[in-house]
């Protein structure tokens, strides 16, 4: 017993907790590492889909403008030529550094490009996730007379 009438705590005693907020702090910052990086590379995934849905809109756009020149001016329909707008659409994500598909509907009339490609992880490999897929969709269709939209 001490002066003030209390029990001392021996110094045996008091190194059994020694370290114990040490091994709480860890995993705990582990979890919080984790949770930060889902976050961060949740929202990094999100802006590189929607990057892959913006170039595939903008190839569809490209691919669209490679009209049927043979009948588009004796007007005997208004369609893209196929070949010609698959190659305009991949040569535009050939230049933006992507990669993809582009499919011509049956009619010519619409075209379809999905982007695929990969966001890399910055916070995720600690847990062993290095990438994930991304896929974006884009597509065109050729208006024209009592299809087009009025303004």
């Amino acid at each position: 017993m001490n002066r003030l009438g209390g029990m001392l705590r021996s110094r045996s005693d008091a190194r059994g907790d020694r370290g114990s907020v040490s091994i709480y702090v860890a995993i705990v910052l582990v979890g919080l590492l984790v949770m930060i990086g889902i976050a961060v590379d949740g929202g990094g995934k999100m802006r590189a889909t929607e990057r892959a849905d913006a170039l595939a809109q903008e190839a569809a756009r490209a691919g669209g403008q490679q009209l049927d020149a043979g009948d588009a001016i004796t007007a005997d329909r208004i369609a893209v030529d196929p070949a010609a707008a698959r190659a305009a659409a991949l040569d535009y994500l050939r230049q933006a550094g992507a990669k993809g598909m582009v499919d011509v509907s049956g009619d010519a009339r619409t075209l379809t490009v999905t982007v695929t490609g990969k966001y890399s992880t910055r916070f995720l490999p600690v847990i062993g996730v290095t990438d994930m897929s991304v896929t974006g969709h884009g597509s065109a269709t050729l208006l024209h007379g009592v299809n087009a939209p009025e303004n």
